[in-house]
């Protein structure tokens, strides 16, 4: 995003006020990517999951949404908790795990998360994030609403984190990390289960799992996770499908 000054959002407003400049898409390649963003001291659970009726996701403490010029791929998705049944590739993987055990508590930075956050990135990604200890705590440490932690361990070794928002009616995936050196037991995909199967205990009704945009490889694995909803239009959300796209 930018690095003008974002405005704070109003607390009832679904006014434009600020919009990006361009960027490469990190999704879709040879596309060009701007959001809507505003910055908030303050979000409660109630208010985020008004705004993401409307598209908004959060990071740090910026609420954004894409408003690309002639793209609209990236879809708003959703776990209906109640309905969802694990695949038989998913049945696998929990299995696979079924030795992790997990901590939920609030978010807390430790130098064993902040390690395996790098050796995540280093494993995963371009080299476009930061690697700071600054911009990890500000990235996934600095909320302005209600959050938890997810922590999954091994005996007493700490091997992946979640990180997820909480509103009334269920719980937004905010970032998730593991430690490479076990990536056979795909551990993302046990934490997707793993969270649900929390909300379902919790009587939540949905797992928001973010943005998803078809084509995109990295994106890909939210489709596996059915039944799931995408967002057509503020507050409506429809029947997705394993494609991604909406009917």
């Amino acid at each position: 995003m930018s690095n003008e000054p974002i405005p704070c959002l109003q607390p009832d407003s679904d006014e434009l006020r600020f919009v990006s400049g361009e960027s490469a898409c990190p999704y879709l390649p040879g596309r060009l990517a701007r959001h809507e963003a505003y910055w908030v001291e303050r979000l409660s659970g109630s208010h985020y999951e008004t705004l993401m009726d409307r598209g908004f996701r959060r990071s740090g403490s910026v609420v954004y949404r894409p408003r690309c010029r002639n793209c609209r791929a990236c879809q708003p998705i959703r776990i209906p908790v109640q309905e969802f049944e694990r695949t038989k590739s998913q049945q696998r993987v929990w299995r696979r795990n079924a030795d992790v055990r997990v901590e939920t508590g609030w978010p807390r930075v430790t130098r064993r998360k902040f390690q395996i956050f790098r050796d995540y990135l280093d494993a995963r990604h371009d080299g476009t994030m930061a690697r700071s200890l600054e911009a990890f705590e500000q990235f996934l440490y600095d909320s302005p609403t209600d959050t938890i932690e997810f922590c999954y361990f091994l005996g007493p070794r700490l091997v992946a984190v979640s990180i997820a928002d909480q509103c009334p009616g269920g719980i937004s995936s905010v970032y998730m990390f593991s430690d490479p050196a076990f990536s056979a037991r795909s551990l993302g995909t046990f934490s997707i289960l793993w969270e649900i199967d929390w909300c379902a205990d919790a009587a939540l009704a949905h797992y928001y799992l973010g943005y998803f945009v078809p084509g995109s490889r990295t994106m890909s694995y939210k489709a596996r996770f059915r039944p799931h909803e995408i967002l057509i239009e503020a507050g409506q959300w429809r029947p997705g499908f394993a494609d991604g796209a909406s009917r």
